[in-house]
């Protein structure tokens, strides 16, 4: 089952753009998965897994309400002190979400989480839909599939932020059908 969870976020000091990137996020992301499950997160960490799993960019600004707003995807700028930020991070396959609900379901939000040199205070997780957050969401394969046409075998999707696909050792950045799918 695909699950989209938003992390509402508060950095307890300014976060410098240079670990603002991916790899900083997904370092980020593993520590906390780690946090749980040790040999999952070495896992994940593992070039040769899937990694079925997606990460947004840190976001500083209110959730976009449109339906093809694209979100912030990069930061020149460091993210003051204080300044609420969420993040997206989608699960993709049904049993990671599973291994990780210790994580969802204690985690504390007086313990610091590092992003760089700057610690980061995580508010609370979402799982599904706010009025002010509509970025969180799960759904069944099986619903996917009942809510599907029976004649309309076009998708149309749109990217929110940048995204890359990993086939093999490489990164490619063309949405295939075998890497969408």
């Amino acid at each position: 089952m695909p699950h989209s969870l938003v992390l509402n976020i508060l950095p307890l000091a300014q976060i410098p753009p240079g670990y603002l990137t991916g790899r900083h996020l997904h370092a980020l992301f593993l520590t906390l998965v780690s946090s749980v499950d040790k040999q999952l997160g070495d896992y994940l960490h593992d070039a040769a897994a899937d990694k079925a799993f997606t990460l947004s960019p840190l976001q500083t600004k209110k959730c976009p309400f449109k339906k093809h707003h694209s979100l912030q995807w990069e930061h020149t700028e460091p993210i003051p002190q204080y300044t609420p930020c969420w993040w997206r991070i989608t699960l993709l396959d049904d049993s990671l979400f599973g291994k990780l609900t210790n994580l969802w379901l204690n985690l504390n939000p007086s313990k610091p989480w590092h992003l760089g040199p700057t610690d980061l205070s995580i508010a609370n997780i979402l799982g599904t839909p706010q009025p002010e957050q509509p970025w969180a969401n799960a759904c069944t394969y099986s619903q996917l599939f009942d809510r599907a046409s029976e004649t309309n075998r076009l998708i149309a999707f749109s990217f929110a932020t940048p995204t890359t696909f990993r086939q093999g050792k490489f990164d490619s950045v063309i949405p295939t059908r075998d890497c969408v799918f």
